[in-house]
């Protein structure tokens, strides 16, 4: 199964039913509700402007990037329509007029007025003339072979929240070419995207030419081979290489500055360093032999920060760089370098030792070493007047005087940063991670690392946290979204996972927060939008097309209620036995009512073609859809919809973010379940879902206790559980616990979290995480 190819995008050609199809008459009308929203859309009374063949655009006489700027609108215009315009010098006072001299706070800023005579773009500068076209170039949408589109008299005046707006890609782990790059260029362009982070140097792989260090390309960029999934252990065998020479770097910087987009590159160190190591193992602690390495994760070999030799790399390499880039930020990385290496290596304790640095109850003697280096890479890039960006971890051992912080790990260090007011890019894991899964149904996924982001989790993000002052926020300059590429070796599988989820993250960007209250409009304004990605050929994830299925216990009739809806209002047909819908099956009318084990699948019939097949296996016990009480607390950021997740009929699969799952952390799970009047049980079960490397462990013990006023309660059964060894799986696990038969009204379960981590994990002595899915009586 290739879920992530082109044949499951099935055209998708309904997304064009969300607007007047030009499909039967020569004149399409366009739609001034974009992605991003802009700020000010003022519709005139009256009026339109007919956009035929013909036309010109009119550009500021002399500029170079005006002309450029002409030459995209009428490219844009005639892919999407097949209406010709002409490009000419000067400034008309008819037809498509693009002019600076625009006063506004934001250089980005534009405005776009529409009357009978002409259409006018007018900004501070070329970048906000640019924007102005793209917002021009999405009302238009997909029209081939219009005669014409008319445009509505309007006004309509834009700027952007943010100043930094990004989006990442990694080419370390897997690389793309020189087209696939410019490919992605043209995607951030359209979605009013102007920072590309280019993530060049990796454990895996070194992926850019530096003339004095000729190994890093020569041995660095290749590996032998590469693990087979998450790492499994089993190898594929095949070489796998490449690397961007200096001058395919600068093509790309200038294709991108073109769209107005400054390449922001990324040499991560001191940490994720193994390729390099591999070419000059004089920079480690051990001196090697290393190799470019074939799994992922996070390698223990990282550069001896003891080493003179090593800070004379990083400058070198950091000078082409800066030499190649001319953007103000260059990136140096400084996420998870662990410091085993540096712990037992002579020359770095020396260079403790030399430095005078002393460990202390926030950081240790190893951690504060590490903000040498980055002090070392920032001081160098500040006087070749560059500024240095790094992820949140600069943050440990003191920040460099002049850094921007890019907060991944969630928001924390980002509020850290601005209070100590240095810059922040924000770009948390748990709403920015594109490399995450998009659905709950992972099966019919392309393999991700795992995690769950959806559409609406990405667009719910707000990137200004309430913890902040407002004095304190004028430091968040900016927001971005990540794609690590483990699993994603193919640029199809990119734009997969990117597309539209891009969509969300420019909104979050751009719109002002006032302009994002809308949800539902926000996705049939993106269902247009991929009807420009279906014209480029770009390939796109269609789940915003699927139903939404929302099951929610109803503790007071002890039944499921089902609710399905659609973007378009398509209609719903679904089966309860688990076969695939048709259009012979049960229509969704208002609402469904499920009182029944069964597997409930659930599909969208539209003319283009119909969406994919969603499936929710149910299972009904004593305890489904009976209320329930914690009397303890779940852990927040895994509350998904809170106690009733537990009780629901439906387990989660190894992905523990979906929703199907939730947590309990530094206290244990114990609810109290009703059954609404005396009941006899004999048995409960219940599962958890374990990933150790995530601080996610099996329960301690469980106990069940029965009442009658649920004031006094007997215990029937109860189990221990050792501690859990190293070797244990990774696995979902299932505690049956079985008593004698029993009449009884209401059940008290208690699960025991891990208190303490056991010695042999890398968090030895923090609590650890408790996820649960169902609690089962029966």
């Amino acid at each position: 199964m290739k879920p992530f190819s082109k044949m499951n995008c099935m055209g998708l050609a309904f997304a064009g039913m969300l607007m007047a199809s030009c499909a039967d008459s020569p004149t399409a009308v366009a739609d001034y509700q974009v992605v991003p929203m802009p700020l000010e859309i003022t519709a005139a009374s009256q009026g339109s402007f007919l956009l035929k063949s013909g036309e010109t655009i009119c550009y500021t006489a002399g500029n170079e990037k005006m002309k450029k700027n002409a030459e995209f609108l009428a490219a844009f215009i005639k892919e999407q329509t097949g209406i010709a315009l002409k490009v000419a010098e000067g400034d008309g006072e008819e037809g498509i007029v693009l002019r600076l001299g625009l006063e506004a706070d934001s250089p980005e800023a534009y405005r776009l007025k529409v009357d009978e005579r002409k259409v006018e773009i007018s900004a501070p500068s070329e970048a906000g003339v640019f924007y102005g076209i793209q917002t021009l170039r999405k009302s238009v949408s997909v029209h081939e072979g219009a005669g014409a589109v008319e445009l509505p008299a309007v006004e309509i005046n834009d700027s952007p929240r943010f100043s930094y707006r990004g989006m990442m890609l990694d080419v370390g782990r897997h690389m793309f070419s020189m087209d696939e790059i410019k490919t992605y260029i043209d995607m951030l362009a359209l979605h009013n995207i102007n920072r590309f982070h280019w993530h060049l140097s990796e454990d895996q792989g070194w992926r850019i030419e530096i003339k004095k260090y000729p190994k890093l390309t020569e041995i660095g960029s290749k590996r032998s081979e590469t693990v087979i999934g998450r790492n499994s252990g089993e190898y594929d065998g095949k070489p796998y290489g490449g690397f961007y020479t200096q001058e395919q770097a600068r093509e790309i910087v200038a294709y991108a500055a073109e769209r107005y987009i400054t390449v922001i590159p990324e040499i991560d160190l001191p940490g994720h360093m193994q390729a390099a190591l591999a070419a000059y193992p004089e920079l480690g602690c051990t001196g090697g032999p290393y190799e470019v390495w074939r799994m992922w994760g996070i390698s223990d070999n990282v550069l001896c920060a003891g080493n003179d030799k090593t800070i004379q790399f990083i400058k070198d390499v950091l000078a082409e760089i800066i030499d190649i880039f001319p953007s103000e930020y260059i990136h140096v990385g400084g996420d998870e370098c662990p410091k085993v290496k540096w712990e037992t290596c002579p020359k770095c304790q020396a260079r403790i030792k030399a430095l005078g640095i002393k460990g202390d109850s926030k950081h240790s003697k190893e951690e504060y070493l590490q903000s040498y280096v980055i002090h070392e890479a920032e001081k160098f890039l500040t006087e070749n007047g560059r500024s240095m960006i790094g992820w949140d971890e600069i943050l440990e051992g003191g920040l460099a005087p002049n850094a921007t912080v890019m907060s991944w790990r969630g928001e924390a260090g980002g509020i850290e940063a601005a209070r100590q007011q240095h810059n922040v890019i924000m770009t948390p894991n748990t709403y920015l991670y594109f490399d995450y899964y998009q659905a709950k149904d992972t099966d019919s996924e392309p393999l991700a690392i795992g995690g769950y982001l959806p559409m609406e989790r990405v667009y719910s993000y707000e990137p200004m946290p309430s913890a902040l002052s407002p004095e304190e926020q004028k430091f968040i300059t900016g927001v971005q979204a990540n794609l690590w590429t483990e699993y994603i070796p193919t640029m199809a599988q990119a734009q997969y996972m990117v597309l539209p989820r891009m969509a969300a993250l420019c909104e979050t960007q751009w719109s002002a927060p006032e302009k994002k209250q809308d949800y539902q409009g926000f996705l049939k304004r993106t269902a247009r939008l991929t009807k420009i990605y279906q014209l480029k050929g770009w390939n796109y994830a269609t789940h915003i097309f699927d139903v939404n299925v929302n099951i929610a216990p109803n503790t007071e009739t002890g039944k499921l209620d089902v609710t399905a809806s659609t973007i378009d209002d398509a209609p719903v047909y679904y089966t309860l036995d688990g076969t695939e819908p048709t259009t012979a099956s049960s229509k969704y009318e208002n609402g469904l009512t499920i009182d029944a084990a069964c597997v409930l699948r659930m599909m969208a019939v539209r003319p283009e073609g119909n969406s994919r097949i969603t499936r929710d296996s149910i299972a009904f016990s004593k305890s489904t859809a009976k209320p329930i009480t914690m009397l303890q607390p779940i852990n927040k950021p895994y509350e998904f919809k809170g106690a009733t997740t537990l009780v629901d009929g439906m387990t989660g699969d190894r992905n523990y973010k979906t929703g199907r799952w939730i947590a309990f952390y530094k206290n244990d799970m114990e609810a109290v379940i009703d059954l609404k009047e005396a009941t006899e049980i004999s048995s409960m079960t219940l599962r958890t879902c374990v990933e150790k490397g995530d601080w996610t462990f099996d329960t301690r013990g469980i106990t069940v206790e029965v009442s009658d006023d649920n004031k006094t309660f007997k215990k029937v059964a109860s189990e221990a559980y050792p501690a859990m060894k190293e070797t244990d799986a990774n696995q979902i696990y299932t505690h049956t616990l079985t008593f004698d038969p029993v009449k009884t009204r209401y059940v008290k379960v208690t699960a025991l979290s891990e208190k303490n981590i056991p010695a042999w994990h890398g968090g030895k002595g923090n609590p650890g995480f408790l996820f649960v899915d169902e609690i089962v009586l029966n």
